[in-house]
């Protein structure tokens, strides 16, 4: 055996605080090891031809990288070997960056220490790597895009006229998500609809694009290139093919709701159409609302349409489809400001949020005002963001430049308005933005740098006082405006919470979707096949949105076109001669990945490769020793403990 150890300086990360000379004199005492070379950047084209040369000449079989974290880097690495002929699986990393000169910058001595241990744990366990293979499975050219919002769209289309089938499903009855509901877009004041309804149409009229709208991902089972999924598709009571849009039906029902897409700040029927840009463009019968059909109760849009589009004997039903990826595009939902009562949302009726803003100024523009706002207004940032006390921490993006879009469409409409927007800090990141915030400026638009402290309702004339702290002046501002908008931030969409329980996806702190690698695959999950698109991994405009569902489509097409896969081979296994079928390991197995199989009358778990995310929970809990996880089995686990004590 000839290992070859290889410690980076990583420029600067790691030399500045670990001694790289004591670590080179420790790394060449050790058992095996037969070469040790330091160099600045191991990761490089230099440093990998380094690491090749050195395999050759000194005919090393194993490799030990002391770097930075093996997520980072450690794909590089694997490669590297297989260009020089070594199994990717003799490859050991030793991580002497994030967990050694970050974790203990003030302390050089011990991170020193620290970067020797960890050396010496991964010489350890690379002297009991063995060789493993990786299994090949073919794959198609099926895509499960779940959510119907700009990049559900978006990722639909890029994949259909890739060529590829596409199944787009969406809960509720048309596509089109939030952007559907705002007026414009910022910073170029681009009529919303005029970008999204073309989008929309196109995904109706695609031959690759299977659309199902109405429908619900209940269950998704299997792996890439053989996901299995069960979609519950509700009816809508209204055959699309015979449905002309006259509005008859809508006429007689006697059914007042609040309108979703209008914020409830309208009101619908109980038989109705989305939007005006609704795809599929058809009626539907919200039977949460209708006075009933078991028993039928009513029937009064029924004898209304003279085209016999309405069938009351529609059922739900289930619908199962295979798949070889999936992009995941659920969107968020706006922050609820009811869990901030200091702003008075829900108590007093002249406090709106930006969203339901949108909908007014939509009406304004045309003619129809919904709700009149009066002439001086007040707009509140960072709601349900950028707030400890609620754990909502993370900065949402696009409210500081949404509320400079509604301020000045305000203005525009009726130039006497007075505007305030009192910010916490002014985010104006994105191509254009500042140019916008400044025109804003310019056009009356008050910017003040301060938190709300309260809200209070004057009896007399219904109108808010808000008090304010100035924190640039220290002055304390308080003043009284016909409408307070809050601008609230992204949160998670409920469908999101329920598809991650279903494909099992990890999440950050803030409740969004977690990444695979925030640098290396930022719309990749940790399960192969599995993409993010959108607002599901977290706050973000309508540019990125769409630049982010075209990557996940793209590295959908990256997998899908190699026409077999490759699955990671570092799996559990199971001796089927020390089982002794007790089941353990299938209660705690987290991806349904063991199962158990018979010989005559003996049965013994078996491990579906495929479906295994080498997680080790079996190998853990295994009473008999028979799961083991290669890679890490217990005598290399019991060598890096002796290696470390």
């Amino acid at each position: 055996m000839r290992i070859g150890v290889y410690i980076c300086h990583c420029g600067g990360n790691i030399s500045d605080i670990v001694n790289i000379g004591e670590a080179v004199e420790f790394a060449k005492k050790q058992k095996d090891v037969v070469l040790v070379r330091d160099n600045g950047h191991i990761c490089s084209n230099e440093g990998q031809m380094l690491v090749l040369s050195d395999i050759r000449e000194f005919k090393l079989d194993k490799i030990v990288i002391a770097a930075c974290s093996p997520s980072f880097q450690g794909q590089t690495f694997m490669k590297m070997m297989e260009r020089a002929g070594l199994n990717p699986y003799v490859l050991e990393m030793a991580n002497i960056r994030e967990q050694c000169s970050w974790a203990h910058i003030n302390y050089p001595e011990e991170a020193t220490e620290k970067a020797k241990d960890l050396t010496n744990i991964a010489i350890s366990k690379v002297r009991l790597d063995t060789p493993l293979s990786k299994a090949k499975m073919p794959i198609g050219k099926r895509v499960l895009v779940i959510g119907g919002g700009i990049a559900g769209i978006q990722a639909a289309l890029d994949l259909g006229d890739a060529g590829f089938k596409v199944y787009l499903v969406e809960e509720k009855p048309t596509i089109g998500g939030h952007m559907a509901q705002l007026s414009k877009t910022f910073p170029t004041e681009d009529c919303s609809a005029c970008i999204l309804s073309p989008k929309m149409s196109d995904v109706a009229a695609h031959p690759n694009i299977e659309l199902l709208t109405y429908s619900e991902v209940i269950a998704i089972s299997g792996y890439l290139g053989n996901y299995n999924a069960k979609i519950k598709i509700k009816p809508t009571y209204v055959d699309p093919s015979k449905c002309t849009c006259c509005g008859d039906c809508s006429e007689v029902c006697p059914v007042d709701v609040p309108n979703e897409f209008n914020e409830g700040l309208s009101f619908r029927k109980a038989i109705y159409i989305p939007t005006d840009i609704a795809v599929p463009h058809s009626f539907t019968l919200d039977i949460e609302n209708c006075l009933g059909l078991l028993p039928l109760a009513c029937a009064k849009c029924r004898d209304a349409c003279d085209a016999k589009a309405i069938n009351y004997d529609q059922y739900e039903k289930t619908m199962d489809i295979t798949v070889d990826t999936i992009i995941v595009a659920t969107g968020f939902d706006i922050f609820n400001p009811a869990e901030k009562p200091v702003f008075g949302f829900g108590k007093y009726e002249n406090v709106l949020t930006a969203l339901q803003l949108e909908r007014l100024v939509e009406h304004e523009e045309s003619g129809k005002n919904l709700v009149d706002i009066g002439n001086k207004i007040a707009f509140i940032q960072c709601v349900g963001s950028r707030d400890e006390q609620i754990k909502k921490e993370y900065c949402s993006r696009v409210c500081c430049m949404y509320a400079t879009k509604l301020a000045q469409l305000l203005k525009r409409n009726r130039p006497e308005r007075d505007i305030y927007i009192f910010y916490t800090d002014l985010r104006a990141y994105g191509k254009g933005f500042e140019e916008y915030y400044k025109r804003a400026q310019k056009n009356g638009v008050k910017y003040i740098r301060g938190r709300t402290a309260e809200i209070q309702e004057n009896p007399k004339n219904k109108k808010l006082i808000l008090k304010v702290e100035d924190t640039l002046t220290r002055s304390l501002i308080e003043g009284e405006f016909d409408t307070v908008i809050l601008s609230t931030g992204m949160v998670p969409s409920e469908g999101t919470k329920k598809i991650r329980d279903i494909l099992r996806i990890g999440r950050t702190t803030d409740g969004f979707l977690a990444e695979a690698h925030p640098k290396f695959k930022p719309v990749d999950t940790l399960t192969e096949g599995i993409f993010l698109a959108g607002t599901v991994q977290g706050p973000k405009d309508i540019p990125d949105t769409v630049a982010q569902a075209s990557a996940a489509a793209a590295r959908a097409i990256r997998l899908m076109n190699k026409g077999e896969y490759e699955a990671e081979p570092i799996t559990a296994s199971i001796d089927e001669e020390l089982c002794a079928g007790c089941g353990v390991c299938i209660s705690v197995c987290p991806y349904d990945a063991i199962a158990f199989e018979a010989e005559g009358a003996r049965k013994f778990a078996k491990v579906n490769e495929m479906l295994c995310k080498g997680c080790g929970s079996c190998a853990g809990s295994c009473p008999s020793g028979a799961a083991q996880q290669k890679w890490f089995n217990t005598e290399q686990i019991k060598e890096m403990l002796r290696a470390i004590l």
